[in-house]
């Protein structure tokens, strides 16, 4: 660590290398935070929630009751053992309330003044933070699966809509009208998510077993059609052009927009080159997906090896997204989990279950020392730590 912090202080290392091996270390350590709860609002399971990227302070969630809550996840008590409070809450008493199961809840990526959820009553709404009123409603003929709007864009303000039907809309929040229609899916649109990267490229999943990366720029939308099979397989067989062999209902895109990760019914997750469609074959073994309809998973951000948070049943599987290996099951939950949400600042996650629970979870830096006739009174770190802090050429 010394000679980490000198090789920095000369300018022979990084600036950036500390930051994304302490940012490993703590995404590494991983534990329930015993000292910290999350106020229980929802009477019915959590299906998504979203923390916002300006401060990265207010947390929003949606739960199977109709209900969105508001969360501080500041602890401005300063007491090491503290609860976020709901901050404000949208519930069943709201004139605007949704009326049935709030599936997507997202903030607006520039500014905290507006948010945005979707719901099996078919509509779209924005909201104003500060009032808690809806500033647009967006009404659709089909149950809404899913929604997002693109974090890096400042040319559109398109908010891309997946529903029971098997066309994706697009939703402009400066006109207040549905501007496009992407069409090419076969079934109802689990995912949809906009590229980090590029402000114009989509990524649409189905039940069709297809995963589509579009351009919304161009008249002809699609661009791929990503094959698990990277063409190797003829035509005719009935896995071709599918990305997995049953419905595919979670998409998340690597922080740097590179790579695309894709979970299906068929308990597998595939990594691809978001460029050129390619299957990169990285094999994760079997992750068991038993969602009827979208699941939210995530990635982390800042490390020095990226890793990708995953709901397993009652549990959260981490694993390291370019080698696949499974790092830890994060288990908390006694229910269902149906989303998580990493925070990047702190290298913190959240996650929500059909308990009606939100769980954080939080970096334990230090190991707690073995009971035994060998232990020395010095706490140990984790063997994977040390390597984090390596100052060798070699590390990536």
């Amino acid at each position: 660590m010394l000679g980490f912090l000198s090789a920095r202080q000369t300018g022979l290392e990084d600036p950036l290398r500390l930051r994304r091996a302490e940012s490993t270390r703590r995404v590494l350590g991983l534990e329930l935070n015993k000292d910290r709860d999350v106020e229980r609002i929802h009477g019915g399971g959590i299906n998504t929630l979203d923390i916002e990227p300006v401060e990265g302070r207010y947390m929003l969630s949606g739960g199977s009751d109709g209900v969105i809550v508001l969360y501080d996840l500041e602890n401005s008590s300063r007491q090491s053992y503290y609860t976020c409070k709901a901050v404000c809450s949208i519930g069943r008493d709201h004139p605007d309330v949704h009326r049935y199961s709030v599936e997507t809840v997202q903030w607006y990526p520039h500014d905290t003044g507006m948010f945005t959820s979707s719901s099996f009553d078919k509509t779209l709404k924005v909201w104003d933070t500060n009032t808690l009123q809806t500033a647009d409603v967006f009404n659709f003929e089909e149950t809404v699966y899913s929604h997002h709007m693109s974090p890096v864009s400042m040319k559109h303000c398109l908010v891309a809509v997946g529903t029971r039907g098997p066309k994706v809309q697009l939703c402009d929040l400066k006109s207040g009208s549905c501007s496009h229609i992407l069409q090419g899916h076969r079934q109802e649109i689990l995912a949809v998510s906009w590229s980090p990267r590029y402000d114009y490229i989509l990524a649409t999943a189905s039940a069709d077993s297809r995963v589509k990366l579009w351009d919304v720029r161009r008249a002809s939308g699609c661009l791929i059609t990503l094959d698990q099979h990277n063409g190797k397989k003829s035509q005719a067989v009935e896995s071709a052009n599918t990305a997995h062999n049953g419905k595919v209902n979670g998409l998340c895109f690597t922080s740097d927009g590179l790579h695309l990760l894709t979970v299906g019914t068929d308990n597998r997750m595939r990594l691809w080159n978001s460029s050129n469609g390619e299957n990169t074959l990285v094999n994760y073994g079997k992750v068991c997906n038993n969602s009827k309809k979208g699941l939210k998973f995530t990635v982390s951000c800042g490390c020095s090896s990226e890793f990708v948070f995953v709901p397993y049943g009652s549990t959260i599987a981490v694993y390291t997204v370019y080698s696949g290996e499974q790092i830890t099951m994060l288990k908390g939950h006694y229910k269902t989990v149906d989303c998580c949400v990493f925070q990047s600042n702190f290298q913190e996650l959240y996650s929500g279950s059909r308990d009606c629970n939100i769980l954080a979870w939080v970096p334990s830096l230090y190991e707690p020392v073995p009971d035994d006739d060998e232990t020395t009174t010095k706490s140990q770190l984790n063997p994977a730590f040390e390597d984090a802090w390596s100052s060798s050429d070699e590390e990536g």
